[in-house]
């Protein structure tokens, strides 16, 4: 991909957008549709049919990732992801080696007393894919389980939490995950998101070669910037368990969610 077609992706995703579809938004306290992943991990949230969120996220070296996800029905969505390094800047482009795949399916609605459950398939890591270990920077989900909760204080609190088990085990760390998570909305149009996964699956492989297994610690801003339109800014791996710097990783993305 070239940084023209960069530019078209990136307007017919506008133009779709303005094309007669009802706008919704998923953060804040006037939120009218579940957020279905927080930063890196899912949560049982769900588009509902007929619904879409559409994702552009910018990431270091250049990177870029474009995503869609669509509700086909109340119970299922699926969706599908591609990107590469590079794309922004002088760089040769380096484009990820297949499109990914998405799909999630709750088994159990939240009542009450119980959360909302949901199983799925994630394909989509994060960050640069290293074809040599056959995996991206941050793994995949995979094949998850995840449990969310949602309560009302002083707005919204949604507290979440699941099991995966990635694909990518090239690197000869096969272990189950385990990551955590809550949402906490400020106001009609922000949202604070905290994310926890604790790297089981990536703390004695030969990985990168500079893992210290103290997992990753995910710190996230979302705002309803206008109808539909969500921008996003994430602070990655607070422990530095991959980083060079101790700056850990800043990444942006832009996010529409309507209905058709």
């Amino acid at each position: 991909m070239n940084p023209f077609r960069t530019v078209n992706v990136v307007l017919l995703l506008v133009i779709v957008s303005y094309a007669g579809l009802k706008a919704q938004d998923y953060v804040g306290d006037e939120s009218a549709m579940e957020p279905v992943a927080l930063i890196d991990k899912p949560t049982a949230g769900m588009l509902k049919r007929g619904g879409y969120l559409m994702s552009i996220n910018m990431y270091n070296q250049g990177g870029v990732l474009f995503s869609i996800a669509v509700g086909a029905w109340d119970p299922f969505m699926f969706g599908i992801s591609y990107g590469g390094t590079s794309i922004i800047g002088d760089q040769k482009v380096d484009m990820n080696p297949l499109p990914a795949v998405q799909a999630k399916v709750r088994l159990i609605n939240e009542t009450e007393f119980l959360p909302a459950i949901a199983i799925g398939f994630d394909s989509q890591g994060k960050g640069r894919y290293f074809d040599g270990l056959v995996r991206y920077m941050i793994k995949s989900p995979g094949v998850f389980a995840v449990v969310s909760k949602n309560y009302s204080f002083i707005g919204y609190l949604s507290l979440h939490g699941g099991v995966n088990i990635s694909l990518e085990r090239s690197d000869g760390d096969k272990d189950m995950d385990i990551f955590t998570g809550m949402e906490k909305s400020l106001g009609s149009t922000i949202s604070l998101m905290l994310e926890y996964d604790l790297g089981f699956n990536d703390n004695h492989g030969e990985a990168l070669g500079r893992f210290k297994g103290r997992g990753y610690l995910n710190f996230g801003v979302r705002w309803s910037i206008t109808s539909g339109w969500v921008l996003g800014f994430n602070m990655k791996d607070l422990f530095q368990t991959q980083g060079t710097t101790p700056y850990g990783t800043r990444t942006l993305q832009l996010d529409y969610t309507g209905v058709f």
